[in-house]
């Protein structure tokens, strides 16, 4: 089994991290031209299942203790302690399913900065008191920073806005984001209960997972509770007519579609994994809010690429370009705080 020991190894697990939740909200646009998001969603949940199930029996078995690996952890685990990742998929599902419907209708550069950027500030504070590990004075410096960058992304999006029409669709991504943050910042925490997070040993504490074990228990979660949280958001969309006929639709897809929903799922469970795996030596507070750092990443993308500031006053860059350096200023000191 594979596992990060050096805090500088994991510091740059967690930027890779921070770059791949950052990014998977591009295959979500990609696929919108042609898809909505509730059937995107369905392919990119299987994503994450089939990528917790290639790094268990890849990552999560090889080496010299294989004998502790995917299958072998999940047999000596087996047990209550099964409920808390199981929980945690369950919690982070229904989060990103607003989150994606908070994409769809504000877009990238605001979703993200204002739900996972909250998802962040009270994901850290929760995984600080699993375990304490860093300074606690530069974790709340670095936390104020980041409340601030996300003050000026809202009023960055507020100003776009304006008085225009469409001020009530804006109100509900802010809505529809705050929600997701809100639910976002217990998985981690309810995951890292009982993944052993020492790494002082081959093998984990008794009853205790590896990070390989809690993610695929995870992503079963997550894939369990998607045939209720996604069915109501086809029958009760936020946006659009309600989908009525999902699955002659979804299956009507073309591969080429599909593919760019399984690769979104893959790129975040990628990012999640190599959170789980660098929260021994980074610590889980640390290792949580610097991967969360994808809120920097994602506005990037929606402001730079996807133009969804196109049109907007000079105020709205202004209150971008602040959000982007407090944002950095925090993600700084987060690392400092590691150290």
């Amino acid at each position: 089994m594979y596992y990060c020991s050096n805090y500088t190894l994991a510091v740059a697990l967690c930027v890779v991290t921070m770059l791949c939740w950052g990014s998977w909200g591009n295959t979500q646009k990609l696929a919108g031209k042609t898809w909505r998001y509730e059937l995107f969603y369905w392919d990119y949940v299987v994503g994450i299942l089939a990528f917790s199930l290639v790094m268990g029996f890849t990552m999560g078995s090889c080496g010299e203790n294989a004998q502790w690996g995917f299958l072998a952890n999940l047999k000596s685990s087996f047990g209550a302690s099964w409920l808390w990742p199981f929980a945690s998929g369950i919690v982070f599902n229904l989060s990103n399913i607003l989150l994606a419907a908070a994409i769809a209708v504000a877009g990238m550069s605001v979703a993200f900065p204002v739900g996972v950027g909250l998802a962040l500030v009270g994901g850290t504070i929760l995984n600080y008191a699993v375990k304490k590990q860093g300074s606690i004075a530069l974790i709340a410096v670095g936390l104020v920073l980041i409340v601030s960058s996300i003050v000026c992304n809202a009023l960055a999006f507020k100003a776009k806005h304006g008085d225009g029409g469409d001020r009530f669709a804006a109100k509900k991504g802010l809505v529809l984001a705050l929600l997701a943050g809100l639910l976002m910042m217990w998985f981690s925490p309810l995951v890292n209960k009982v993944i052993d997070l020492t790494f002082t040993k081959a093998a984990p504490e008794a009853g205790m997972m590896t990070p390989y074990t809690g993610f695929f228990l995870f992503a079963i979660g997550i894939f369990v509770s998607n045939f209720v949280f996604n069915t109501v958001a086809m029958r009760k969309p936020v946006q659009g007519e309600p989908i009525l006929d999902g699955a002659k639709r979804y299956f009507g897809g073309s591969i080429s579609t599909h593919l760019v929903g399984v690769l979104g799922g893959c790129i975040w469970g990628m990012g999640t994994l190599l959170s789980f795996v660098s929260g021994g030596a980074a610590g889980p507070a640390i290792s949580y809010a610097l991967g969360q750092g994808a809120t920097l990443v994602s506005a990037l993308w929606g402001i730079l690429v996807w133009r969804e500031f196109k049109g907007a006053p000079k105020k709205s860059g202004v209150l971008n370009f602040a959000m982007i350096v407090l944002f950095l200023a925090g993600l700084a000191l987060l690392v400092a705080a590691g150290q």
